[in-house]
């Protein structure tokens, strides 16, 4: 399973899989952050392949629709089980839930080379409910492979959406030595539904923000490959943008490059990633009262994506602003091999062998650290997670309907009695009850 993925940061790390009988070859992209497995089941401008599921003897549809929305794009499908097996990944064949897609809206994108995408999160996030089993799920009973899998993607300081394509690594099933350097840091998964962990501050060139450790965390912090970039609650990221341009070499930068919105461009035989810091992302260790780092050099968050003529190599910032979530994206990930120790409840986090520019590394890991300075639980304790959410409103439309109901009854049941007003107890439009109910 050692390279068997392909891709790069800007379009995903995909994985070749082999669907129905006869077999469909499809690339497949990974993605940490949802937990369905879905293909072009239809024929879409933006995709060169498409399964067909009537020309699969295997295929058995289960008649349900599922709608899935990402951060950037959505699909509809329907439901079905068929056979997969993976050239490049565990021997034999599974039996698998799988959507095909039928419509979709700014999902496959134009210069895209993959054509579904294989959600590797936990059953909560499944559509259309938590009672749809998981692809991993499904290969762990079906392989009896270890509930663990690891993820290493190798495009640090290569074009981000390049003509070509970069590797990486995708292990069903445990650890590949020969995928990283050095010690294996693991911090706890707080919550089975993303890979929901807890980040207790950040440094950019070594200099802590001073931000209350909750906003890292609002509302919450997750490790999602399918996210291009490292995003960051506002509130962090206007932090993070300071902090760079107050210890970068360059005295004015356009704010449209912080904002994504414009390139800043160098001439090729310059390397701009010396004029930037280095940033840190401190994680609360297994013991809670330790900590460790990992750091990303500017080459990984100044990434190169265009080149004009013969002379200007253009970059993009590597960060954006979100409004729900610190995202630890591909820009983050591509600088090391990452373990999603599902067993043991931990994602851990080791460096690289292949997050190098010029021969020289990107990444960095160091702890342990003390926790001392800094809250005991820096994640909110009431989660609210898209299924309660979904719950509790179901729950608020039957009260307000029960409500309703009753006092419809009430106005429609005839008064058993008369009662003779006195001058004293007129009740008026304007002080009735029934008028301000209904205001």
């Amino acid at each position: 399973m050692v390279e068997n993925l392909q891709g790069d940061s800007g379009r995903g790390y995909y994985l070749e899989m082999l669907i129905g009988t006869p077999p469909q070859a499809l690339n497949i992209l990974v993605d940490t952050g949802s937990s369905n497995f879905a293909v072009a089941g239809v024929p879409d401008p933006d995709v060169t392949s498409y399964f067909d599921p009537e020309l699969s003897s295997t295929y058995r549809s289960q008649g349900v629709e599922v709608t899935v929305k990402y951060s950037q794009g959505s699909w509809t499908g329907m439901l079905g089980t068929d056979v997969i097996t993976m050239p490049k990944g565990l021997y034999g064949s599974y039996t698998i839930n799988i959507a095909t897609i039928l419509e979709s809206e700014n999902f496959f994108l134009p210069g895209v080379k993959w054509h579904g995408i294989l959600g590797l999160a936990y059953d909560a996030l499944a559509k259309p409910s938590s009672s749809v089993e998981t692809f991993f799920d499904s290969l762990v009973k079906q392989a009896k492979i270890p509930n663990i899998f690891s993820l290493q993607m190798c495009g640090a300081g290569l074009p981000v959406s390049g003509s070509g394509t970069n590797g990486g690594s995708l292990v069903l099933g445990g650890i590949e030595p020969s995928l990283y350097t050095g010690d294996i840091w693991y911090t706890p998964i707080k919550e089975e539904w993303y890979y929901q962990v807890e980040i207790l501050k950040l440094e950019v060139g070594g200099q802590n923000l001073q931000l209350d450790c909750r906003e890292y965390n609002a509302d919450k912090a997750i490790v999602d490959s399918g996210t291009t970039l490292l995003r960051l609650p506002e509130k962090v990221f206007s932090a993070v943008v300071q902090a760079i341009a107050r210890t970068s070499l360059i005295q004015e930068f356009s704010s449209e490059f912080w904002t994504g919105t414009q390139l800043a461009c160098w001439d090729r035989s310059e390397k701009p990633w010396s004029l930037f810091p280095k940033l840190s992302i401190y994680l609360r260790d297994e013991n809670s009262s330790r900590s460790f780092r990992i750091s990303i050099l500017p080459q990984l968050y100044i990434q190169p994506i265009l080149v004009i003529g013969d002379n200007l190599q253009c970059y993009r910032f590597g960060i954006s602003s979100s409004t729900n979530a610190l995202v630890i994206g591909a820009t983050v990930m591509e600088g090391f091999y990452v373990i999603f120790d599902r067993a043991q409840r931990r994602v851990g986090f080791a460096v690289s062998p292949c997050a190098e520019v010029d021969g020289a590394p990107v990444s960095e890991i160091e702890g342990p650290f003390t926790t001392a300075d800094v809250a005991s639980n820096c994640v909110s304790s009431v989660s609210f997670h898209e299924p309660v959410l979904w719950i509790a409103s179901y729950a608020l439309m039957s009260l307000c309907g029960a409500i309703l109901l009753v006092l419809i009854v009430l106005l429609l049941i005839p008064p058993r009695c008369q009662h003779r007003y006195t001058d004293n107890d007129v009740v008026n439009d304007e002080s009735s009850l029934v008028r301000h109910r209904w205001k």
